[in-house]
């Protein structure tokens, strides 16, 4: 396969070979290009106002006052852009240490709009730290969804809940486990998972080398990872309910196509997925209460929710299979990122 002048530019720098040829073996080289075009790119420096403590105007008075140049993206009104190199100057600000604004990628911000929390909802965050996004579904609620928020990682889960406390959520449960293993009586009206993933989506060249660890071996753990939390995220939401599966990769293993395996999983899928619970743990784990072990793996009766346009105004965007998903290309503005929304039919 023949390679092209940015493709041996960003080989030069580092890029792995493996994560080259994914890109490479999906993608026009045109837009393999663009792709590798952002990953060099110096991102900027994005945030959002928290709603639960100040508006986008004071946030943007805040600005003004201390000389931070700054726009608002189409599609969140209380998201603001600044220059690449800025992020000392938000730090410094009084508005950051009280919480009333989140330093976040303007991708991040996706998956919780395409939530659209409502007060009283009970909204689960199946990987939550470090508590961007559980943050954010809490302000869109106003602060009346009751969310549930899992992380395994004892130390990840400590500067979740510090996060939660400096932005003023209140309704959050924190729940230090993995979401894997939530037992059978938890039901949502609503599921979000950012799922764990290779980065493919946030890889940097802007310092001259590529930052990052990509690997095959990565992404094949992390595609087995994936479809064993979304396929609990569609046993823990209600019937008529959503689940929002989001990762920061741009490889269509782990986003469209790895949706399309739980929707629509062939037999020897199905199969491999029961014998993959029937291992189990140490001491037993992994065996259901009141049973002989987990039940088989069934085929998943949901549908996507096409995201709305007015999401998406400005965003640029990658071609994706999965009609009514997203897959967002890295630039100067955005990192790459995958968002679904899927409806549980029943």
């Amino acid at each position: 396969m023949s390679t092209t002048e940015a493709q041996e530019r960003a080989a030069a720098r580092g890029l792995p070979p493996e994560l080259l040829a994914r890109l490479a073996s999906h993608y026009a080289p045109e837009v393999t290009d663009a792709v590798i075009a952002g990953y060099a790119a110096p991102r900027a420096c994005t945030l959002r106002a928290n709603t639960l403590k100040a508006s986008p105007a004071q946030v943007a008075a805040e600005l003004d006052a201390a000389g931070i140049a700054w726009r608002t993206p189409a599609f969140y009104a209380d998201a603001f852009v600044t220059d690449a190199g800025s992020e000392p100057a938000l730090r410094a600000l009084d508005a950051y240490a009280q919480g009333k604004v989140y330093l976040q990628s303007l991708s991040a911000m996706l998956p919780p709009l395409a939530l659209d929390p409502h007060p009283g909802e009970n909204i689960l965050d199946m990987a939550a730290a470090p508590g961007g996004k559980t943050c954010q579904m809490a302000a869109l609620s106003g602060g009346k969804a009751l969310i549930t928020a899992c992380e395994k990682n004892a130390v990840r889960a400590q500067k979740l809940r510090h996060n939660l406390e400096k932005q003023g959520v209140a309704r959050c449960n924190v729940m230090e486990c993995d979401a894997r293993k939530l037992d059978e009586f938890f039901t949502f009206d609503k599921v979000l998972l950012d799922a764990p993933c290779s980065g493919s989506g946030t890889v940097s060249l802007a310092g001259g080398a590529y930052r990052g660890g990509f690997s095959d071996e990565l992404l094949e753990r992390s595609v087995k990872t994936q479809r064993a939390l979304l396929r609990k995220a569609f046993e823990t939401v209600r019937p008529g309910g959503i689940v929002v599966y989001a990762t920061c990769s741009i490889l269509p293993e782990e986003n469209e196509l790895l949706v399309e395996s739980v929707l629509n999983p062939s037999k020897d899928e199905l199969a491999a997925a029961s014998r993959d619970g029937r291992r189990g743990g140490r001491r037993g784990r992994g065996k259901r209460r009141g049973g002989d072990g987990p039940r088989p793996v069934k085929p998943v009766n949901a549908e996507v929710v096409p995201l709305p346009d007015e999401l998406l105004e400005g965003v640029p965007l990658l071609p994706c299979a999965l009609e009514g998903a997203a897959c967002v290309r890295p630039t100067e503005l955005y990192e790459g990122f995958f968002v679904a929304a899927l409806k549980r039919l029943s």
